[in-house]
This record gives C-alpha cells, sequence and structure tokens, in this order.
C-alpha cells in the first residue's frame, strides 16, 4: 500500500516545509527499528538529498522542516539552537487548564542522563464538559491549550503538561487511559491531540520574516467544532 506524498508547506532554495503526520519518526534510531521514517520518504518523494534541521516526536504532527543542503541545515539548526525561531503546538489535555503559565521543570532525555534546563510557556484557549461518565466523575472536562516551548527536549511538551495534571490526550506513555479510551470510542481518535501548528522566524538569508503553518487534520478540525472550539484555535498568536 503506497503512502500519501507529505503536503509541502514551504519551500525555497534553502529549506522546506512538510505537514508530517503522526505516528512517524524523523529518521532512524533506535526507536523506531525496521519502520518508515519521514527523511528516505521524503527524499524519494522530492528526488534529492535533505538534511535534518530538528525533530518532532513520532506521535506528534505538523510542521517539520529540513534543510537543502548541509550548509543551509546547519544555519536554520543555529536558529533553533539559539531560540530564534518561534514554536507554537496546540494540545487538547484532561480537565480544566484556563489562564497562562510557565513550566520550566528540567528534564532528563533518558533514564540516567543528567537533568537538562527545559522550558514550556502555555495558555488555556478553552475549555469543555462532556456528560460522558469516566472512571469515578460523572462528567469529562477538557481543554484546548496552546503551548509554546522554548527548549527543545524530547516529550518536552508532553512531560510538563503532565507535570501540571493535565496530560495530553492521547498519551499513552504520560497520559490517561480512560480519557485516551473515551477518544477513541466516542470521536475515533487513535492519536496523540499534540499539533506543531506553527513556526515563525526570521529567514537566515533573506531576512525575511517567515510564518509557517500546517492545519489541523480533519479529524481533529471535527473535534474542534464538536467542542465549539474552532473560533479559539487563533486566539492567541505568536509574536
Amino acid at each position: 500500500m503506497s503512502r500519501a506524498p507529505f503536503p509541502i508547506l514551504y519551500e525555497d532554495e534553502l529549506l522546506i516545509a512538510i505537514h508530517k503526520p503522526p505516528g512517524l519518526h524523523v529518521h532512524r534510531n533506535a526507536q523506531s527499528g525496521r519502520e518508515p521514517t519521514v527523511l528516505p520518504l521524503l527524499r524519494d518523494q522530492l528526488g534529492y538529498r535533505l538534511y535534518t534541521v530538528h525533530r518532532l516526536d513520532r506521535a506528534t504532527s505538523g510542521v517539520l522542516l529540513f534543510g537543502k543542503s548541509s550548509e543551509g541545515a546547519a544555519l536554520m539548526a543555529g536558529l533553533f539552537r539559539e531560540r530564534r525561531i518561534a514554536k507554537r503546538y496546540l494540545a487538547v489535555v484532561r480537565g480544566y487548564l484556563t489562564g497562562e503559565g510557565v513550566v520550566d521543570k528540567p528534564l532528563r532525555e533518558f533514564k540516567g542522563d543528567e537533568e537538562m534546563p527545559a522550558l514550556t510557556r502555555f495558555r488555556g484557549l478553552a475549555t469543555v464538559e462532556l456528560p460522558m461518565a469516566v472512571g469515578n466523575f460523572p462528567t469529562a472536562r477538557y481543554s484546548l491549550v496552546a503551548a509554546f516551548p522554548e527548549t527543545g527536549r524530547r516529550q518536552q511538551i508532553r512531560r510538563h503538561l503532565a507535570h501540571l495534571a493535565h496530560p495530553i490526550i492521547g498519551d499513552t506513555q504520560k497520559g490517561d487511559g480512560d480519557h485516551n479510551r473515551l477518544f477513541r470510542s466516542e470521536f475515533d481518535l487513535h492519536r496523540l491531540l499534540l499539533m506543531a501548528t506553527e513556526l515563525a522566524f526570521e529567514h537566515p538569508l533573506s531576512g525575511r520574516k517567515l510564518r509557517i503553518r500546517a492545519p489541523v487534520h480533519r479529524q481533529v478540525a471535527r473535534l474542534l467544532t464538536r467542542f465549539d472550539w474552532a473560533n479559539a484555535v487563533e486566539a492567541w498568536e505568536l509574536p
């Protein structure tokens, strides 16, 4: 069975941005095994070599950049390293998470590693209460959250929101199994509800301000409409 082409969100002589679907590692690593990964699939789609700039976790969808040369990839990676690229994510989480805040809990890359600084800003955009019993509670409450990670630790947003006791729906590692099952059975959503929706930065060659956006998947868009959240998605923009 052939895979659908990756949607191209932006392209110039230096870089290309695609809309990564959930369920794919960016490149081969210890966790990917023999699974297909984005990098070789995209190379086959485009017919030329590409170079990784940053990563998205396997379960996360959204804007993903590649360099068209090693030099271009190094320029873009430098922007990430210097925190000159603003990143905007959307997530659906358990419970009511309102207002704005910052999580600065240090994170380990893997068990046994040294803790590294990590910082995520967030803002609650909308809430909903469903007349559906989950566990010992007669109703189920959820929030739409915008997250703005200023560092790039592995699974940073997932771990930081779980630290606040608001795990992301669909997170099978740090989430709530009862709520994950509800979203699978009631809304046919079998994925992590975390989307990298926007990157904003100054182009390193032209100096032009770029804003690259990825639309939410149609299944997620239906959920936003059902929860009356569609208008809240754009409520807090990147600078």
